[in-house]
């Protein structure tokens, strides 16, 4: 059997769930390309323009074949862009208020054309326009499908000729078209796929929701990968997922809404648990931080506390650590419990003195805000009695190699040798201890 024959003997509910599944996996893969580009609001207004070219096309043709109807689809679609791209190239209007000028003005001469076209006794065959405003994939046809496998493939093919060079416009057309490469051509080759793909799921989830079939599996998947060939497949199969199971949950309400509803399921899901980019383990990493932060402030208020005799490893009293940084009893208590079950400090009645280990770590910290109170100084020409906060906020982010270049900029006080303690340079600013 052919594939002809094989699409014909297919029944409705398997060409629905074939024909969404692979038009979400298109508008994945195809609509990563327009978030990366920062056109996620190109799909919506492509779609909400094509209405005024699908009842153009029936009205003059009088067809209501997908194909025909396409053909005025996309005619009306690119002549939104042109419009919109004189509007921003010739005005001061930006990009974002064109988009939504063409949005609104091309839906509003479509839903104009449609309800003549609907009332017009000439044109009794044009009930099932209406189908484009909300989807009706029950209808689907082997027609359709083709369509939608020709238009899969075309743009598949299209995606993998010209995958590198889609990379580099998507990132940074400036850069491409610095170095001779044809930006402009190869955006509009980009933003024709999103149009094509737009077009051919009109008549399945409809202008209304199309756009969230191109933006929602790519916003989906950008939550869990930074590579862009993982972000295409990703992008893609969330979108097989969302067109193939959602009309199958939706039993009892319209087919669009459903795999629209099971796409924005997907995101909530990764908004929630993606491993870098979720809710969660955002919140994770930022008690992690803080966590962080208050044993950095601890251990160096220990330590400039015990500078004076550090050889002589003092007991500091409870009441001057908390003096220092203006901690409340009950959280002191708590930093001080979390740094002993370290071994970085230890109790004898109400003072407390670092371990070998504690004097290690808090002159590592010790030496990192001094290091970039030094460096604002010496760069930033920040008075001395100014850098003190500063840099609180910003030495604990401070990576190793970035140590090393302040290090080097600043040999002269910071020349480091080897030591069992790593070497602290001298406080640029007058200490709570010292006399004035």
């Amino acid at each position: 059997m052919n594939v002809p024959d094989a699409m014909f003997a297919l029944s409705l509910s398997t060409k629905v769930t074939v024909g969404t599944a692979a038009l979400g996996g298109i508008a994945g893969a195809i609509g990563a390309l327009a978030v990366l580009r920062g056109r996620s609001l190109l799909g919506d207004m492509l779609s909400h323009a094509a209405l005024p070219g699908v009842v153009l096309a029936f009205l003059l043709t009088g067809s209501r074949s997908l194909a025909v109807l396409s053909v005025g689809a996309l005619a009306s679609g690119l002549a939104a862009v042109g419009l919109m791209t004189l509007v921003i190239r010739w005005t001061r209007t930006k990009e974002d208020a064109a988009i939504g000028v063409m949005l609104s003005t091309f839906f509003g001469l479509g839903v104009v054309l449609l309800s003549k076209a609907t009332r017009s006794t000439a044109s009794g065959n044009s009930a099932g326009l209406t189908s484009f405003l909300f989807g009706e994939p029950g209808n689907m046809l082997t027609s359709d499908l083709a369509l939608i496998g020709a238009v899969g493939i075309a743009s598949a093919a299209t995606l993998a000729l010209l995958f590198k060079e889609f990379k580099l416009v998507a990132f940074d057309p400036d850069f491409a078209l610095s170095q001779g490469w044809p930006a402009t051509r190869l955006d509009l080759a980009m933003m024709t796929l999103v149009a094509a793909v737009t077009i051919a799921g009109l008549p399945i989830v409809g202008v209304v929701l199309m756009a969230a079939m191109i933006i929602l599996p790519a916003a989906t998947a950008r939550m869990w990968t930074h590579r862009l060939h993982t972000l295409l497949l990703l992008a893609g199969a969330l979108g097989v997922v969302a067109g193939g199971v959602g009309p199958r949950l939706g039993h009892g309400v319209p087919a669009g809404p459903a795999i629209v509803l099971t796409a924005a399921t997907l995101f909530v899901l990764s908004l929630l648990f993606a491993p870098e980019q979720g809710m969660i383990a955002r919140l994770v990493h930022e008690q992690r931080l803080r966590r962080r932060v208050a044993q950095d402030h601890l251990l160096r208020s220990l330590y400039e506390l015990a500078e004076p005799r550090l050889a002589e490893t003092p007991m500091i009293p409870f009441a001057a650590l908390a003096a220092n940084r203006g901690w409340r009893p009950a959280r002191l208590r708590r930093l001080l419990s979390a740094n002993q079950e370290q071994g970085l400090l230890a109790y004898r009645g109400d003072a407390v003195t670092l371990t070998p280990l504690g004097i290690r770590a808090a002159a590592e910290a010790t030496r990192r805000h001094r290091l970039w109170e030094l460096y604002m100084m010496r760069v930033a020409g920040a008075a001395a009695d100014h850098v003190d906060r500063s840099a609180d906020d910003v030495e604990h982010l401070l990576p190793p190699a970035v140590l090393l270049e302040l290090e080097a900029e600043l040999a002269a006080e910071t020349a480091a040798e080897a030591a069992a303690a790593p070497t602290v340079p001298p406080s640029p600013h007058r200490m709570g201890g010292d006399a004035p």
